[in-house]
């Protein structure tokens, strides 16, 4: 998978256009968006507390005029108040702009997961796991490093700036040591502090990836998702883990919060504590008064706010490229399906499958005819099996059936009904697929068998391991139905995970069952095993069967011979075994030859 660093993002110009598209995102504010207004007036008021020390500053230092030691204390607990106000504007202003972040980057996130979980099967054969997963994560962090901080820090140091520059006056530097003498302690404690908050961004970085593992997962096994119209389901699943993510990243924006407060308060409390201190040696005679120390603070904040200013701008060019970027995505056109659980029993088709006339073409290889001229009827309880040589287009009809794409010519019917008539989530509920390379979830063997039925019940996923022939061996592992099955299944065996995808069909309970050279990869115990579950499984159903292996389907009521995108052959084992030259005859041959 491509990993991106933040670094690596690119930016975009900062046109009107792209600022246009980039404000698009404020749509996902929803009930949130007072928050990022009111976080501006608090930013504006953390300027001008910022722009007042300065002034109360020069005035602390002319109190060495008229020897006042009341006015110095007065004003030097008015510059503490001031000090005060600030920190306590600093930590909403984070605090309310963490707040709307992740509150809206949750809602695109959401957005963006639902949309592109629903995007259909054209879309992922021309895009990379690896690429749509950086839009989803390094996209996503770099928008939110910019809405979080980084849009309120380019404005803070803007006002600075220009506050700055309108009262900046000649003053002397005399007193500036001793200022800058007390920035290492503030560094010390800000290290300390530092280490603590860093181990809230490790947790939300932590739970980000866990839940980009969920998008991983749902999109390598995409097709699974689709065939069993769980759309709704994976968008819940992943909906819940961002909202784990919110809620650490607000509890870290917390701790921010406080960070930024003690920082503020500290470093210039301890400004405020050495001019103070100088100006009382001042009035004591036992130092001279320095110039008004106004003008080291304004320049002092000048120059930081211009030597930030360019970093945080060529910041916000990344997040508007990060943004352009998800909205492209989210701007493709989703496949008509819900996002949320239909509660509704879905409707029962009865299986009988019809293909008429049907050419295709991959939308990446356009000039490919993979199907040319198609005709086949599947009626409720046959068993139809599909055979000729690899790249055919054995596994397109499963993929057109399934609606993964739309055919070029042709018709498809089922019940006598155009496919294309029927709402996605009907169709797809009425089918079932076992493939070859079975795809499992990284979570447990109950809840992948559960996959075919999310609301089924614990009597039922026992009924289907057992039809499954999977019973007796998840009974063998000491966790039983709650064992882990790792990422892709990698903890069982090629039969084992047949097995639990036999059991999640049988769950299903589809009309029209399809089989994907479901035995063709097994060693001669497993394909028993397997060979005996599918038995039970196509039982009162359409099952068309994708078959390399000649010896499973000789009891199949008709047998397809697909050769050059067409059907060449058609009839039952016993009929075409008896073709001269035919194709099958000469596949059987050389198969039961070889065994």
């Amino acid at each position: 998978m491509a990993r991106f660093k933040e670094n690596d993002l690119p930016k975009s110009k900062i046109t009107a256009t792209s600022l246009n598209k980039a404000t698009l995102i404020f749509q996902y504010a929803g009930n949130h968006r007072w928050k990022f207004y009111v976080g501006l007036i608090f930013l504006l008021l953390t300027g001008a507390t910022a722009l007042a020390f300065p002034k109360l500053m020069g005035m602390l230092i002319d109190c060495v005029k008229n020897k006042s030691y009341t006015q110095a204390n007065n004003i030097a607990l008015l510059l503490i108040g001031i000090l005060f106000m600030q920190s306590i504007f600093s930590f909403f202003r984070l605090s309310l702009f963490i707040n709307f972040t992740e509150h809206t980057l949750a809602n695109v996130r959401h957005s963006l997961y639902s949309n592109l979980v629903k995007l259909p099967m054209s879309f992922f054969s021309q895009k990379r796991v690896g690429e749509l997963n950086s839009r989803i994560s390094s996209d996503i962090t770099q928008i939110q490093d910019t809405l979080t901080s980084t849009i309120a820090e380019f404005l803070r140091q803007f006002i600075l700036i220009i506050g700055g520059v309108a009262l900046l006056a000649t003053e002397s530097i005399k007193l500036t040591l001793l200022m800058l003498s007390v920035v290492p302690l503030v560094a010390v404690a800000a290290v300390i502090f530092g280490r603590f908050i860093r181990k809230y961004s490790k947790n939300v970085q932590d739970q980000v990836a866990e839940s980009q593992v969920i998008v991983e997962e749902t999109m390598q096994g995409i097709s699974i998702v689709k065939a069993f119209a769980n759309e709704w389901y994976e968008i819940a699943r992943y909906d819940g883990k961002i909202k784990e993510v919110v809620k650490i990243a607000i509890k870290g924006g917390k701790y921010r919060g406080y960070f930024a407060s003690f920082i503020i308060f500290c470093l210039f409390g301890a400004i405020v504590a050495v001019v103070w201190f100088g100006v009382r040696l001042s009035i004591s005679g036992e130092m001279s008064v320095g110039q008004l120390i106004s003008f080291v603070l304004y320049s002092t904040f000048v120059g930081a706010s211009f030597g930030g200013i360019a970093e945080l701008y060529a910041q916000i060019q990344k997040a508007i490229g990060a943004t352009e970027r998800v909205f492209e995505l989210l701007d493709e056109t989703p496949e008509k399906i819900n996002s949320e659980q239909n509660t509704a029993p879905i409707e029962k088709i009865r299986g009988n499958v019809t293909f008429k006339n049907v050419a295709f073409s991959y939308p990446s290889r356009k000039e490919i005819k993979v199907l040319k001229d198609v005709n086949f009827t599947a009626n409720f309880g046959q068993k139809i099996a599909i055979v000729g040589p690899s790249g055919t287009g054995k596994s397109t009809i499963a993929s057109l059936l399934l609606r993964f794409y739309d055919i070029d010519s042709g018709e498809i019917l089922v019940d006598g009904q155009n496919i294309y008539d029927f709402d996605l989530e009907t169709l797809r509920g009425n089918m079932s697929i076992v493939p070859q390379d079975v795809i499992l979830f990284g979570g447990t063997i109950k809840e992948n068998i559960a996959y075919g039925k999310p609301d089924a019940t614990e009597d039922e996923i026992l009924l289907a391991a057992k039809q499954a022939n999977a019973f007796n061996f998840i009974e063998g592992f000491p966790e039983k139905f709650e064992t882990i099955v790792g990422e892709r299944g990698i903890k069982l065996s090629g039969g084992q995970r047949q097995r639990i995808a036999i059991a999640r069909a049988l769950l299903k309970n589809p009309s029209i069952l399809i089989l994907d050279e479901a035995t063709s990869s097994l060693d001669s115990e497993s394909e028993k095993l397997v060979q005996e579950a599918l038995e039970i499984l196509m039982q009162g159903r359409t099952s068309i069967i994708i078959a390399h292996r000649l010896s499973t389907i000789r009891s199949a009521d008709q047998i397809l011979v697909l050769d050059n995108g067409v059907i060449s052959e058609q009839g039952t084992h016993q009929e075409l075994i008896i073709l001269e030259n035919g194709i099958y005859k000469n596949l059987s041959n050389l198969q039961f030859s070889n065994s």
